[in-house]
Order: structure tokens, then C-alpha cells, then sequence
């Protein structure tokens, strides 16, 4: 593997695991190189497309008009040592903006992953919001009429952005945010709980769901529309998933699962397989929409603002599952 920076890439990667597990950095690694060289070997995006804006909340003080939906009270009883505070602009006119609590950058607990084992899930939905759910977030606000008085479903939501989204800006009748992650769904109920307000009538709600079939039979309705992105990923789980979306989706003519997933090698297309195999139809979409598309392409041609972006990996392609 070549050198980035001068610094090995292998040494970047351990530095990375670094950090996130004792908090501190290598005294044998140049800071700024190693800096640069992260930057552009993480997986992570620290702003991906930047369609929904967010920024940290002051935590030197709230300010009222930086808690959106929540209030400075409740705010405080939902925050926990470890977790940071950011406000989600809705690029909607009237639209409120939302208080999403997630996990402070690059921290993490052996725990975690005890837990994934045992649950037989990854960890994550804890590590970041990912690229594919701010696309799919900002898919859904664009298309808000597909989902007026629809009952929807989020699959591996992570921290639950898109869903919360369509809660507060779709008038759907029902919004269930799901995780196979019992951690995840802490910070998942928690952020309901913290823009309860901004949600109007929709019923909003968290749910543990792992993609497997025997789960997926007993969860007590289907769903008109089922949305997730990046999910794709771990190819052990495809069947699981897949079977979870014939099972879970109403069958009725306008009913829909609409995945947002980078190819990422041939992971994505393994998964359609599956899709294939058990019944249920799909058709892709590269350009899907003109903004997402104009950012691709200046990612593509090489800018510092994502300098580690690579269409196989970063770029989410629309996926619509239909019976």
C-alpha cells in the first residue's frame, strides 16, 4: 500500500484506532502530516454533502434559537458525558430545525463491541451520521408528497436523521425509527424525545430490528414506505435485510423501499441478488438529483473539502424496491 504523506498508510490506520480507544495521539507520528494523511484514508466523511446543515450547539451556554424543536430543560436531561449536541438546518421554508445528540467525535468503549457480538450487529451507527443519510434525508424533504399520510419504516437508522426529517416535514401518519443496536436505539429515542415538538401529529417512535426473519415476522404491521441508506454494506446480512423489506412492506401499488448505498465494491450489487432472488423487483437510479449530482462530480474532480472522495465508496446510488 503506498504512503500518504510520507506517513505509512498502515500507521495512519492504527493511529486512527488510536485515538478513538485512549484519546490521545503517537508522539512518533508529525502531527500535521498524520493530519492530512487521515484525512484522506478514513472512511469517514466530516461533512459529507452537506445538504442538511448542521452545526455544534454552543456548549458553552444553549441559546434558545439554537434548540430548533427541544427545550433548554429537557436538552440538558438528555445529554450524557460522551455525547455532543448539533442543530440540523431544514433547507425547507418554515420548516423547524432539529437537536440531534450523538456521540463525541472519535470516542469509543470496548463495551461496543462486546455488544455487537453479542447482538450479531456492527457498531456503525455510532460513529458518525454517513454520507448516504444525508443524501436520503435530503431526498425525502425534496419529495415530501410521497409521504403525506404514509406509514413509514427507517432500517438501520443510525442516529435517525432521515426519519426525523420525514417526522417533522412530511406529514406522514406514522414514522418508525429502527436499529439492530440497542445503543444506537438509546440515541435514537432520545433525539425523538428531544424534537417531540417539531413532529406535529405525525406518531413518531424508536424500535430494536434486527434484519433477520424470524424479527421481521413479529413486528405487528407493514409499512407503506421503507427507507434506509448505507445498509448494504456487510454482505452477511444481505438475506437478512432483503426478506426484512418483502415482509415489512405493505403490498399494495404504491408502496416502496428506497435504499440510498455507494456500489462499494460489489456489495451493493450482491444485495440486489438476494432482492432478486426472493420476489421482489428493483431499479437504480445514478442521477437522481441535480444538486447531489453537481457536488458529485466537484468531489470527483478532487476537492479539499472531502479529500478523501471516492465515487465506489462515497457517491449513494437510488435503489427503489417494489413488489
Amino acid at each position: 500500500m503506498e504512503e500518504t504523506n510520507t506517513v505509512k498508510a498502515s500507521s495512519l490506520r492504527w493511529e486512527i484506532l488510536r485515538r478513538a480507544f485512549a484519546g490521545r495521539r503517537s508522539p512518533h507520528l508529525p502531527e500535521k502530516q498524520c493530519q492530512i494523511g487521515i484525512k484522506r484514508i478514513s472512511r469517514k466523511a466530516a461533512q459529507g454533502f452537506n445538504l442538511i446543515p448542521c452545526r455544534p450547539i454552543n456548549e458553552d451556554g444553549y441559546e434558545e434559537g439554537e434548540l430548533g424543536s427541544s427545550s433548554l430543560s429537557k436538552l440538558n436531561q438528555l445529554i450524557g458525558p460522551r455525547d455532543a449536541c448539533m442543530r440540523y438546518t431544514l433547507p425547507l421554508c418554515n420548516a423547524p430545525s432539529l437537536v440531534m445528540i450523538q456521540r463525541v467525535e472519535n470516542c469509543v468503549d470496548l463495551n461496543e463491541f462486546e455488544i455487537s457480538n453479542r447482538f450479531d450487529i456492527d457498531n456503525t451507527g455510532l460513529v458518525c451520521h454517513w454520507p448516504s443519510e444525508n443524501v436520503l434525508a435530503y431526498f425525502c424533504l425534496s419529495h415530501a408528497d410521497i409521504f403525506r399520510s404514509k406509514k413509514i419504516l427507517e432500517l438501520g437508522s443510525g442516529y435517525g436523521l432521515a426519519g426525523m426529517v420525514i417526522a417533522a416535514s412530511t406529514d406522514a401518519s406514522e414514522v418508525v425509527i429502527s436499529d439492530g443496536n440497542p445503543l444506537v436505539i438509546d440515541y435514537i429515542q432520545r433525539n425523538i424525545d428531544a424534537n417531540s415538538r417539531a413532529f406535529g401529529d405525525t406518531k413518531v417512535k424508536s424500535m430494536i430490528l434486527h434484519w433477520n426473519q424470524e424479527q421481521g415476522s413479529n413486528v405487528p404491521d407493514t409499512f407503506d414506505i421503507i427507507v434506509a441508506s448505507d445498509c448494504t454494506f456487510f454482505k452477511k446480512f444481505h438475506e437478512g435485510l432483503a426478506r426484512t423489506v418483502k415482509s415489512l412492506l405493505k403490498q399494495s401499488a404504491d408502496s416502496e423501499a428506497i435504499f440510498f448505498s455507494p456500489k462499494r465494491g460489489d456489495s451493493l450489487s450482491k444485495f440486489l441478488e438476494k432482492v432478486k432472488e426472493i420476489g421482489l423487483q428493483f431499479g437504480i437510479t445514478e442521477n437522481y438529483d441535480q444538486q447531489v449530482w453537481k457536488l458529485h462530480q466537484r468531489f470527483s474532480d478532487g476537492d479539499n473539502f472531502w479529500p478523501n472522495y471516492e465515487k465506489d465508496h462515497c457517491y449513494p446510488l437510488l435503489v427503489r424496491i417494489t413488489f
